[in-house]
């Protein structure tokens, strides 16, 4: 392979005096983790990491991504460790750096050094707030109060250097600018904010690749700020944070075109953004369809680049989901899972989507054995694994099997205040007390791609199939869940009149209300969003948006339903000043 090769040419040069030769090492390792060589990437960066602070950076980031696409305890700690170690790597030279530059200036020595001497100054703190922001993340995947705390104090402390590194950039960048007869720059500053002056030692090239390493972790900030749910505002607000979202994607997009090793990753997160994420809190198809559209450009322009890669075969699966082609998303995602034969976590990911395409499709078989899978490879919620597992297998017929199931999802609760996690117990507990039916398996199916927002991309037939089962269902504490399913289905086929009778007695259910607590604030959300889309009831719909906002608490998915009632209201605020 041409990465390791040239890698083992360059054994004996020191990296670090060729600051261009390690950028390019860097994002050759980057790139062939995405085009499936975890293994030589990895290799790749170990053998560097003591020499150099991007390699050292990207052998923390394998581990970081391992960690997080396991959830093991023992990887978890060892990304922390490697995390920490770069951040010391980072920090060990920068007491000396200011003196160093000073000392440069005052003694009138080669500006080029000086240069490269800002440059890797620059780099470092980077380095170091990218570090902050993966701990973070470590830290939040604990789900204790403490680590909460912990690891806001610890993004505030990563977003101050990202914002001071990206405000420098710019103005080195405005100052090449306004003298284009010259390829390099000067810097001007003081101890006290961590800038030296540089006499000509700052290269147009290496501002640019700066400013597109800074722009990942500064527009990832601005992106996933501006989708908090509302009543965490005031905490982000409190701990300094923006949230503008077209900052963000903008700050991606530049990242994503730079010469930087973490372009790759920002064009990640921009297909991540466009393809997971807009669409599970848009409010109509409007937004998601000029995603998806970006999302076709971004994976047509890096086609020549990823040929092969696993990654943008799984979300060139993603965006024909959510076109509705879920037969041609069936094919990328066994294709993707194909092409990570090497690499289980990513296998696990591809496994998720093939069970809520076969979902999507009624083929439950199919879905049944793709979550049992999952159930029992993945160390990631097996509690919510099980609970897929249990209504698939049901809703396939084979109603005892599912009653087995049903039992090990309580075994298998461990996160508990895990949300998701307490849904799948008291739904399995449930159905395992009243005896499931296969009816009533294929209402838990259909309750799951509601509130994964997955029934848009059923078809009519399967939709059609759906009313039919929905409507023989008579069971008295399921009746108010039963007329909510309904009323999306009905929304989703276009049939609004039907949808909004179904959605109002949903709305007023409250025999059921104790067994599925979200139905009501869900169901007055759903009608508020109806009435939205009419011009003479747009005031009675963002009433109800309020009512659904203020008047209940303490049921599933309260969290989710905020973040949508505030992405309702921010679009409403657009429109309608």
């Amino acid at each position: 392979m041409a990465g390791p090769e040239q890698c083992q040419q360059q054994q004996q040069v020191q990296v670090k005096a060729e600051h261009i030769d390690e950028a390019e090492m860097a994002l050759q390792g980057i790139n062939m983790l995405l085009n499936n060589g975890f293994k030589e990437s990895d290799e790749l960066f170990k053998r560097y990491r003591t020499q150099s602070p991007l390699m050292s950076f990207g052998a923390s980031f394998v581990s970081f991504l391992n960690a997080m696409m396991t959830f093991e305890e023992e990887k978890m700690q060892m990304a922390c460790d490697d995390l920490r170690t770069t951040e010391k790597l980072c920090e060990s030279d920068n007491a000396g750096v200011i003196e160093t530059i000073r000392n440069k200036i005052k003694k009138s020595m080669d500006s080029q050094r000086s240069g490269v001497v800002v440059v890797d100054r620059l780099q470092r703190q980077i380095i170091v707030a990218d570090c902050q922001v993966y701990l973070a993340v470590l830290s939040f995947v604990k789900q204790e109060l403490s680590a909460y705390i912990k690891g806001g104090w610890i993004l505030r402390k990563a977003w101050k250097m990202y914002n001071k590194c990206h405000s420098d950039i710019s103005q080195l960048q405005d100052t090449c600018q306004r003298r284009p007869s010259s390829s390099q720059v000067s810097l001007s500053t003081d101890n006290g904010n961590h800038n030296a002056l540089v006499e000509n030692g700052v290269t147009a090239e290496a501002l640019d690749r700066l400013k597109g390493s800074v722009s990942f972790g500064y527009g990832l900030f601005h992106l996933c700020i501006s989708m908090v749910p509302p009543h965490l505002l005031k905490i982000i607000n409190l701990l300094g944070f923006p949230g503008d979202r077209l900052q963000g994607l903008s700050s991606l997009m530049y990242a994503s075109e730079s010469k930087d090793m973490k372009a790759p990753l920002a064009t990640l997160a921009l297909l991540w953004y466009h393809t997971v994420v807009l669409p599970f809190f848009a409010l109509d198809g409007s937004d998601t369809h000029e995603g998806l559209l970006e999302a076709k450009s971004i994976l047509q322009r890096k086609s020549v680049v990823y040929p092969n890669s696993s990654l943008f075969m799984f979300f060139k699966g993603r965006v024909q989901r959510l076109e509705c082609h879920i037969n041609s998303a069936l094919a990328c995602f066994h294709d993707a899972l194909e092409l990570a034969s090497d690499q289980r976590e990513i296998q696990h990911v591809c496994l998720y989507e093939i069970g809520w395409c076969s979902m999507i499709e009624l083929n439950f078989e199919d879905a049944f054995r793709s979550f049992e899978r999952l159930k029992n490879e993945s160390r990631w919620s097996q509690c919510y694994y099980a609970y897929l597992t249990g209504v698939c297998q049901g809703a396939s017929g084979d109603l005892d099997g599912a009653s087995g199931v049903f039992k090990d999802v309580q075994k298998l609760f461990k996160r508990k205040n895990n949300q998701i996690e307490q849904f799948a117990v008291k739904r399995a507990e449930r159905l395992r007390k009243i005896s499931p039916t296969r009816e009533l398996c294929i209402l838990g199916v259909i309750e799951v791609l509601y509130l994964w927002k997955a029934l848009q991309n059923c078809s009519s037939s399967k939709l059609q199939i759906m009313n039919q089962v929905l409507q023989s269902l008579d069971e008295a504490l399921c009746r108010g869940l039963k007329h909510l399913l309904l009323g999306a289905v009905h929304k989703c086929h276009g049939n609004i009149r039907d949808a909004v009778q179904a959605f109002q007695l949903a709305a007023r259910d409250e025999y059921g209300r104790q067994i599925n607590s979200y139905v009501q604030p869900y169901a007055v959300y759903e009608l508020g969003c109806i009435l939205l889309a009419k011009p003479e009831t747009v005031g009675k719909g963002r009433s109800l948006l309020l009512q659904a906002k203020e008047d209940f608490t303490g049921y599933d998915f309260e969290n989710r339903l905020h973040v949508r009632i505030h992405s309702a209201l921010a679009s409403l605020k657009e429109v309608v000043p």
